[in-house]
């Protein structure tokens, strides 16, 4: 079997379309993007490609229990932090969350450290209410 696949035009606008995203789209939402270059476009198509594209690891499936599943075009080593009341999805730079203290705890176990998955949660700037004032309590 070949590792070679050819890239169709629905597939090179589907990666397009996510590489120019910065909001981690669900299939949903690159659909409704691609569907604009592409109009005849199925939704199955999109979720075929995207699947196929994750698989060869040219870009990554984001998945979050209870979430649908999203996807990211920027393969530079990262993490994500996700919204809990809305859902959205920002980067967090890599060197935050999988520095050398987790690959020394993993040494520690005689595991071989292949990949780190950390899964933060937070309120995005739209989310959080106002600053609640602390000063009172004690």
């Amino acid at each position: 079997m070949t590792t070679d696949i050819r890239m169709t035009r629905q597939r090179k606008v589907i990666l397009e379309e996510l590489r120019g995203m910065n909001l981690h789209p669900t299939a949903d939402q690159l659909y409704e993007a691609a569907k604009k270059r592409i109009p005849g476009l199925s939704l199955g198509t999109v979720y075929r490609n995207l699947d196929l594209l994750s698989r060869r690891g040219e870009i990554r499936r984001i998945e979050k229990a209870g979430s649908p599943m999203r996807y990211d075009g920027d393969l530079n080593a990262h993490s994500h932090i996700f919204c809990v009341k809305c859902g959205r999805v920002a980067d967090i730079a890599d060197n935050a969350c999988q520095a050398g203290l987790v690959e020394e705890k993993v040494m520690e176990t005689g595991f071989r450290l292949i990949g780190i998955k950390v899964e933060l949660a937070g309120l995005c700037p739209d989310c959080q209410g106002p600053a609640e004032d602390h000063s009172a309590e004690g």
